[in-house]
């Protein structure tokens, strides 16, 4: 089964007050989705975002972003580079092809030598 798991891109410290607790701590983090597999490792192009108040170690939701917020929100949303996506085989992977170019190569051999019939 494939296995996800969220990387983080950047992390920023924010100045701003928390809706919560009124301290000035945040912690805005930007993350992308990565999938692992046994075979491979696909990097998705999703990326999220979470604020969290270090003090009150609350998530700060859209819902209660002040004007600053969101203004300082659009600004680091600019500044984040994703990497591509893209798909990367693992070892095994290559393995099993191998075998099995191997395995059909030995049967197509056989059977030309009449060895085996179908």
């Amino acid at each position: 089964m494939a296995t996800e798991k969220l990387v983080v891109i950047k992390e920023m410290e924010l100045s701003n007050n928390c809706p919560e607790c009124f301290n000035q701590d945040l912690k805005l983090t930007f993350y992308q989705k990565h999938r692992f597999n046994k075979l491979f490792h696909r990097t998705t192009n999703q990326v999220t975002h979470q604020i969290q108040c270090n003090k009150c170690s609350s998530d700060i939701y859209p819902v209660k972003w002040t004007d600053d917020i969101e203004r300082i929100f659009n600004y680091y949303q600019k500044m984040v580079t994703p990497e591509k996506a893209s798909l990367k085989f693992t070892t095994l992977f290559y393995v099993l092809i191998l075998v099995l170019i191997a395995l059909i190569g030995t049967l197509a051999y056989l059977y030309l030598e009449g060895i085996l019939t179908f």
